[in-house]
């Protein structure tokens, strides 16, 4: 987590797995934009409509820097590998992995009450060239769940596995607010810096919310979503950003 990579298209990222990397961050000079879908559309037309996007402002789909993915259901283990590897393709075919190194922040999460069939793309977010220097350094950090990644499988290493009771679902909580904690910090940034931050599950949450009230700045949104993260088992994500623009695509 303390290693920061910086790739060819105006970002640095953290180092993650081979479907996300932990978090990307602007280069001086540029800020990340953040882009919110009015649809959820199914992954090949928002591919489609992100390049006619960034083609409409001379960019390159390799400004992309970051995904929130939204997903009929939860994957297994080996359905999830699947669905990541034909993601990680994409990404290849668009010219943005890094030394064989996936740059791209995502979050992929499941709405508890949606009439989606298919993955889509909820938001995604690019870099572009910018004088702005009042508003300081713009990043995302990945999505995260209640399990160190990289370790193989999600279910040998879940927090609390299968635990929702309040002390469970309170280890689950300490640990991805940790880790989101952690993923700052290998940017040199901390809550202080954050503008936003969703939080995913649809178990009662009024303790994580008490937890992360002490440290969220009062000016920071903090949206609660009823979703579960991507994986059988996992119950709890979050992610979070500093952004200073956002629009919608329609």
């Amino acid at each position: 987590m303390s290693t920061i990579k910086t790739s060819p298209f105006s970002y640095d990222f953290i180092p993650g797995v081979s479907q996300y990397s932990a978090g990307a961050m602007a280069s001086p000079g540029s800020e990340i934009v953040r882009v919110r879908m009015a649809e959820t559309p199914a992954l090949p037309e928002a591919f489609k409509r992100i390049e006619t996007y960034l083609t409409e402002r001379n960019l390159e789909p390799t400004a992309v820097c970051a995904f929130e993915m939204r997903s009929p259901g939860q994957f297994n283990e080996d359905t999830f590998r699947t669905f990541n590897e034909a993601y990680i393709g994409k990404l290849e075919a668009w010219g943005i992995l890094v030394d064989g190194e996936n740059p791209v922040a995502r979050a992929n999460v499941i709405p508890a009450t949606s009439s989606l069939t298919e993955p889509g793309i909820h938001a995604f977010s690019y870099v572009r060239p910018t004088e702005e220097t009042q508003f300081g350094d713009t990043f995302v950090i990945a999505g995260s769940g209640e399990a160190p990644e990289g370790k193989g499988n999600y279910r040998d290493n879940i927090i609390a596995l299968d635990d929702t009771s309040p002390a469970g679902f309170a280890k689950k909580t300490d640990w991805v607010i940790g880790e989101m904690a952690r993923r700052l910090g290998a940017f040199g940034r901390g809550w202080g810096d954050v503008t936003n931050v969703q939080v995913y599950t649809t178990l009662p949450y009024e303790d994580a919310h008490a937890q992360l009230a002490k440290q969220v700045p009062t000016y920071a949104d903090i949206a609660w979503q009823y979703c579960s993260p991507p994986v059988e088992g996992l119950v709890f994500e979050m992610d979070c950003r500093r952004v200073r623009a956002e629009e919608v695509l329609r």
